[in-house]
C-alpha cells in the first residue's frame, strides 16, 4: 500500500499531500500530527472510496439496475467528482474506466427510451383493442343485440381500461382521443338499450292490456251452462292470447293462471254434466245398439222394397229411442249410416235397371251391331267369292271388332232383366 501511495502521491515539508497524474502534480490536501505514510493512507482511502463508487456504477449499469437517466447522472457525478477529487491514487486509469461507463449509461438511456416507445405502443394498441370491441357492440343492429352479454362486456372493458390506465400512461392527446371513442360507444350502446327497452315496456304494455281483457271475457264466462257456444268462445280467446304478444314474465303468469282457472272452472262443469247426461243416455245407448242389429241384418239388400219399409220403421224408433251419450254417438250413428247408403245404393242400381228408355237405348245398339255384322257376312261372303284377299282381311278385321261390340251391348242389356 505504501509503494502504490508513494507512486501516486506525496507530502512534502509543509504537510501538504500531493497526488501525481499525468497532467502534473495537484495538492489534495493536509493531514496534520500524522507520519507521512498515514497522511497518504488516508488519502489513498478516499481514492478507494472512488473506485468502489466506480465499480458499483459498472455493475448497477451492465445489471440494469438502474434507468438510462440515472446511469448518466451518475457517470456526470463521478466524472464531477473525481475532477475535485482530493485522493491519492491511479485518478487517469479511474478516469478511463468513468469514461467507458458514458456509452454504457447512453446505450442504457436508449434501451429504456425504446422500451418506454414499445410499451406505450402495447398501451395505445390495448386501448384500441378495447375501443374497436367496444365500437363493434355498439354498432350490431338492435335486433341482434344480446342485450345482456353485451352489457355485461361493456362493463368488463371499462374495468380493463381502468386497469390499463393505472398500468401505463398515454399522452394526453391520445388518451383523450381513445376515451372519446371509448366513451362514445358506451354512450351509443346505453341509448340503444333505452330504446330498445322502452319500446318493449311498450309493447308489454299493450300486450297485458288485452291479456286483461282477455282473462276478463274468460271469467264472465266460468259460470256459462250454454256448453258448445261458450267452448267455442273459450278456443276463439285462446286464440288471441296466442297472437296477442307477451307481457312481463310476472303479469303473463298471474294473468295465465287466471285464464287457466276460469277454463278449469267451465269445462270441469261442463265435464260433470255431460257425464251425469250420459248416465241418463245410456239406457237410450242399449237400444239403439239392438236397433242396429235388425238394421245389418238386411245386408246385403235383397229386395230392396222390402228393406226400404224395415228401414223406414227402424229409421223411426231410433228417432223415438232418443240421444246417447257424446263418446257412442259417432260409433253408432257410423253404423246406421253405412246400412241406408246400401239401401239407397240397392234402390239406386234396381231403378237404372228397370228404367225402359235405357234398355230401348240398349236394345237398339245390339239390334244395330246384329244387322251390321249380317251386312258384313254377305260382304264376306261376296269378297271370297271373288278371290279378293285384301277385301277379304279388311271385313274380317271389321267383324271381329263388332263381334267383340255386340257381346259387351249384350252383357249390357241383360243387366234390365235382372
Amino acid at each position: 500500500m505504501a509503494v502504490d501511495a508513494q507512486q501516486w502521491g506525496r507530502v512534502d515539508a509543509e504537510g501538504t499531500v500531493w497526488v501525481r497524474s499525468a497532467d502534473g502534480e495537484r495538492a489534495v490536501g493536509q493531514y496534520p500530527g500524522a507520519t507521512e505514510e498515514e497522511a497518504l493512507a488516508y488519502f489513498t482511502r478516499k481514492y478507494d472510496d472512488l473506485v468502489a463508487q466506480v465499480a458499483l456504477l459498472e455493475q448497477r449499469i451492465k445489471a440494469q439496475q438502474v434507468s438510462g437517466a440515472e446511469a448518466e447522472a451518475g457517470v456526470r457525478r463521478l466524472a464531477e467528482a473525481l475532477g475535485t477529487a482530493n485522493a491519492v491514487g491511479d485518478l487517469g486509469s479511474l478516469a478511463t474506466r468513468i469514461e467507458a461507463l458514458q456509452p454504457l449509461a447512453q446505450q442504457r438511456k436508449a434501451d429504456a427510451e425504446k422500451a418506454k416507445q414499445e410499451a406505450r405502443a402495447r398501451a395505445v394498441a390495448d386501448r384500441a383493442v378495447i375501443v374497436e370491441e367496444a365500437e363493434a357492440i355498439a354498432s350490431t343492429p338492435t335486433e341482434r343485440i344480446p342485450w345482456k352479454t353485451s352489457g355485461d362486456r361493456l362493463r368488463d372493458l371499462f374495468e380493463l381500461w381502468r386497469k390499463l390506465q393505472r398500468d401505463s400512461r398515454l399522452d394526453k392527446q391520445t388518451e383523450d382521443e381513445l376515451w372519446k371513442r371509448f366513451s362514445h360507444a358506451r354512450t351509443a350502446f346505453d341509448r340503444k338499450r333505452r330504446q330498445h327497452f322502452g319500446a318493449l315496456d311498450e309493447q308489454r304494455g299493450q300486450a297485458k292490456a288485452l291479456k286483461e281483457k282477455i282473462v276478463a271475457e274468460a271469467e264472465a264466462l266460468a259460470t256459462s251452462t250454454d256448453w258448445g257456444a261458450t267452448a267455442g268462445a273459450y278456443r276463439d280467446l285462446m286464440t288471441q292470447w296466442k297472437t296477442s304478444g307477451r307481457a312481463s314474465r310476472k303479469d303473463d303468469d298471474q294473468l295465465w293462471a287466471r285464464f287457466r282457472a276460469a277454463q278449469e272452472t267451465f269445462f270441469s262443469a261442463r265435464n260433470e254434466a255431460t257425464a251425469q247426461t250420459d248416465a241418463e243416455f245410456r239406457d237410450n245407448l242399449t237400444l239403439k245398439e239392438a236397433l242396429l242389429v235388425e238394421a245389418e241384418a238386411l245386408l246385403p239388400v235383397g229386395n230392396v222394397q222390402e228393406a226400404r219399409s224395415a228401414l223406414r220403421d227402424l229409421q223411426d224408433r231410433w228417432e223415438a229411442a232418443g240421444r246417447v251419450p257424446r263418446a257412442d254417438l259417432t260409433r253408432i250413428e257410423g253404423r246406421l249410416r253405412a246400412v241406408e247408403h246400401a239401401v239407397r245404393d240397392a234402390e239406386q242400381d234396381r231403378w237404372r235397371r228397370s228404367n225402359p228408355e235405357a234398355r230401348a237405348r240398349a236394345q237398339d245398339v245390339v239390334s244395330q251391331l246384329e244387322n251390321v255384322l249380317s251386312s258384313l257376312t254377305e260382304q264376306l261372303e261376296k269378297a271370297r267369292s271373288s278371290g279378293n284377299q285384301r277385301k277379304i282381311t279388311e271385313i274380317e278385321q271389321s267383324i271381329a271388332a263388332r263381334s267383340e261390340w255386340l257381346e259387351q251391348a249384350r252383357k249390357a242389356l241383360e243387366e234390365f232383366s235382372g
